[in-house]
């Protein structure tokens, strides 16, 4: 049965460049980011987890963990990350899962046979502390991730998990958030000091609380 948002993931343990990763214990009270490709020494692949890598301050300012995966082999990870290192000026620092048998593929329904056959195709888990799936996408093996975005959703979850207020299209962190359907107008402007714009009695605006 596929994973939907709001589902605990489930755990697995499975090899890795860095050695053996049990998901629950890798993460403790972190986020996750996990994150698939089809196969090791793949061109926009290659790309983009030079750029997991260099984002590495802002993962690490979000309490976030990232996790790469792909069917080949931990030593073919090793290769790669070489590669990867090189060509895209950074370092590895995270792990790459060596999901030869396909367990962590088959456990969050990464091959979609119809696209890759057999291989994974490149899809990013959001996973938050309390081991609940928050946001999934999977991406046509042609087209870049966008890291930006996956850090901007953080940002998003991680403000409205503590506060009541939503984000509206193309937010960024410091904008004006929508205050929740079900506060009255009353009582958020109590509850939101800095101000509530009533645009529509549904459409509420108000500074970015944590602000």
């Amino acid at each position: 049965m596929a994973l939907q948002l709001g589902d605990t993931v489930p755990d697995f343990t499975q090899n890795s460049q860095l050695g053996p990763i049990n998901l629950y214990d890798f993460a403790g009270d972190s986020w996750v980011v996990l994150f698939s490709h089809p196969a090791d020494y793949t061109p926009v692949c290659t790309t983009e987890l030079g750029e997991v890598s260099r984002l590495r301050a802002e993962w690490d300012k979000r309490n976030v963990k990232t996790i790469a995966l792909s069917v080949d082999s931990a030593e073919s990870h090793k290769g790669w990350i070489c590669d990867i290192n090189e060509t895209q000026s950074t370092s590895v620092d995270y792990p790459i899962l060596a999901d030869e048998d396909k367990k962590v593929s088959d456990l969050y329904g990464m091959i979609h046979p119809n696209s890759l056959n057999n291989l994974t195709v490149r899809s990013v888990f959001i996973i938050d502390p309390n081991k609940k799936l928050r946001l999934q996408i999977t991406y046509p093996a042609s087209t870049g991730r966008n890291f930006h975005e996956i850090l901007r959703v953080i940002d998003s979850l991680q403000l409205t998990d503590h506060h009541q207020v939503a984000t509206p299209v193309n937010w960024k962190d410091g904008e004006d958030c929508v205050v929740v359907p079900s506060i009255p107008t009353d009582e958020a402007r109590n509850k939101f000091p800095k101000g509530v714009t009533e645009i529509r009695p549904y459409l509420r605006m108000t500074p970015q609380p944590n602000k």
